[in-house]
């Protein structure tokens, strides 16, 4: 015999976590570094976010603060790359975008590519577009949050009005 009650019980369940997921939906910070920005692809890194499906929540062009940098940074904080890499994104303006789509930290970090750009593969945008510069530190174009947790604090300190 069919029991009804579990039949119905299931399509409401899965319909609550279909809008749940559509109310809230993920968002990672994607930041175009001073290289990207430098060499005019932050139109071009735009598109492929937008071709991919995302959504742009909010972007703006600014000159990273040193707070904001020591803050996004912190887990790296007497690395020995840590003082290059805060030198690299405060050497220019940068874009600074919140997006928004069910997987898209995971989705925007395959999009970015290997974080070592003659190891991303053709396809991405460091494989695309980035290449070794042979400075202090790579010079990869882009940043996207590693989590959920990450994001959120990321996006805090660079659009604090949204965190």
């Amino acid at each position: 015999m069919l029991d009804h009650t579990a039949a119905a019980d299931t399509v409401m369940t899965d319909r609550l976590e279909r809008v749940t997921a559509h109310e809230h939906p993920e968002r990672s910070l994607v930041l175009i570094k001073p290289d990207g920005f430098r060499r005019g692809l932050t139109g071009e890194v735009v598109r492929r976010i937008e071709a991919k499906g995302y959504v742009l929540v909010a972007v703006t062009v600014t000159q990273a603060q040193p707070e904001q940098l020591a803050a996004h940074y912190a887990e790296h904080e007497g690395k020995p790359f840590y003082e290059p890499l805060v030198e690299f994104m405060s050497s220019g303006p940068l874009a600074a975008a919140v997006i928004e789509g069910h997987g898209c930290i995971a989705g925007f970090r395959a999009l970015a590519g290997a974080t070592d750009p003659t190891a991303a593969l053709p396809g991405t945008i460091r494989g695309d577009l980035a290449r070794d510069w042979g400075g202090a530190v790579q010079q990869n174009i882009v940043h996207g949050s590693d989590s959920p947790e990450s994001a959120a604090r990321e996006i805090g300190i660079w659009f604090p009005e949204l965190g």
